[in-house]
Order: structure tokens, then sequence, then C-alpha cells
């Protein structure tokens, strides 16, 4: 469902994504996991076709994003993890001008579809307020019904629980699960290392914008040379990254 070719972006000479070649399969959610500025966001950003690869391919169900731009987006669910709202309309505005974009009709069932997510996410009672009026927490779960009101067949996401409360992340992740079930392709980057642990079946791990690794927590394992149980100590272990150490804070 997602194909990454070669995928290579630079700036001047400094390669922010270098040679990036992975699949990810129908109804899969894949986590994508790197230290600060390993390129997994400027990835992200590719897949969503807001900046175009110094060279590679990205292919979702076949329709490559740049080649076919339409057709790919059409798919095509994106939750950045600094979203853009226009703070001037109701939550239920905004997701009426999202249906526009994708040219949802009555038809489409798109206003049922928002209710229920609305209600779902805790929003329904805010749907005719201002999005001024907003928490970050709330911004963050009308950004991710946007994202599926057009029931995409690929989701790609940037950071989705940045904000959210307890209760949110619990939500979103119960989402996941489901919409994954339904056969959802999901393409998940995060910071939080027990979201990708706890969500995803497979792991790819970047770092200086090259592939560290991809596979299960047995596969990632295996390539760390590690016997650990949890992702962190690996995660660490590959990208070569030291663990803190509260000696030189003055903690015994």
């Amino acid at each position: 469902m997602i194909e990454l070719e070669g995928l290579t972006k630079k700036f001047g000479s400094f390669y922010a994504v270098r040679d990036l070649s992975l699949k990810v399969s129908p109804g899969e959610i894949l986590g994508f996991l790197g230290p600060n500025g390993a390129g997994k966001t400027t990835t992200i950003r590719m897949m969503a076709g807001l900046m175009k690869p110094t060279s590679g391919r990205i292919l979702l169900d076949g329709k490559d994003v740049f080649g076919r731009p339409d057709e790919a987006k059409a798919i095509l669910g994106y939750i950045p993890d600094r979203p853009y709202l226009y703070e001037k309309l109701t939550g239920g505005e905004f997701l009426e001008f999202i249906a526009g974009l994708h040219q949802l009709g009555k038809e489409d069932g798109w206003e049922k579809r928002s209710q229920g997510l609305l209600e779902y996410f805790d929003l329904l009672p805010w749907r005719r307020e201002l999005i001024e009026s907003y928490s970050h927490g709330m911004r963050q779960r009308l950004i991710i019904i946007a994202a599926l009101l057009h029931r995409p067949k690929v989701l790609i996401v940037d950071e989705p629980v940045v904000g959210l409360d307890p209760q949110g992340v619990r939500l979103v992740k119960s989402l996941f699960r489901d919409l994954v079930d339904d056969g959802m392709t999901i393409f998940l980057s995060t910071h939080i290392l027990g979201i990708a642990e706890e969500l995803c079946p497979r792991i790819g791990i970047i770092h200086e914008g090259q592939l560290l690794a991809l596979g299960s927590m047995s596969d990632l394992r295996e390539q760390a040379q590690s016997r650990d149980e949890r992702l962190e100590p690996i995660f660490l272990k590959l990208t070569q990254e030291e663990e803190p150490r509260t000696e030189s804070f003055g903690v015994p």
C-alpha cells in the first residue's frame, strides 16, 4: 500500500534523507522512529506531497504522489505535527470546509461521519464554537477528525498525541487499532517509544537520514545484538545514543 523507493532529499550538500526504501502492507501500522533531526518529518512531508524529493518515488496504492498527485492525495489522510487551523471558523465549519476540499457531498455521508468522530473525541458540544477558543488538545483532536473525514486508505501521522491528555491518548490509540482492523494502512512517526512499541508490529528506525533498522521487536533486538525486552534501550543502542547518567546531575 505504501512504497518508498530510493527516497532522497538534499539541501545543498546536506542529505536530510538518503536512499530510503521500505514497504508497508495494507492494513498495517508501521512505526517510524528516529532522534531529532534524523529525517522523520522530511520523509513525512515528502510522502504527503508537501516537499518534492531530490530523487526516488513514493507510491500510495500504486499511485505516484508526484506523478499522479490528485489520485494519490484522494486516498491519503495526513495528520501533521503542527496543524494549521482557521481559528475564525467553528469546528463544524472547518470540517465542512475540509469536506468541500475533498468534494464530498451529502451522499458520501460525511456529516454523519463527522458527527460520530466529534462525539468519539468529546468535541460534539464544541462544534459550533470558534476554533480560537479550543485548547491545544482539542485542536489536535479536530485535525485527526479532519484527516479521517474522507475515509482515506492511507493515514500518515506525525506526532499524533502531542498536547493530548491521557484520555485523548487512549482514544487515539484505540481509534488507530480500529482503523487498522478495518483495513487502513498507517505510517506513524512519534518520539514516544512506548506508543510505537504498543501499536506497531513493525518499526523502522532512521538516523542521519538513513534507515538503520526495520522489523519486529525480535528483528530489532537481533539487529541491535541486544537481549533487552523494551524498545528504548534497543533504540538507543541502534542510534548510538547514550542513556542519561543521573550522576552528572548530582543524583545518586
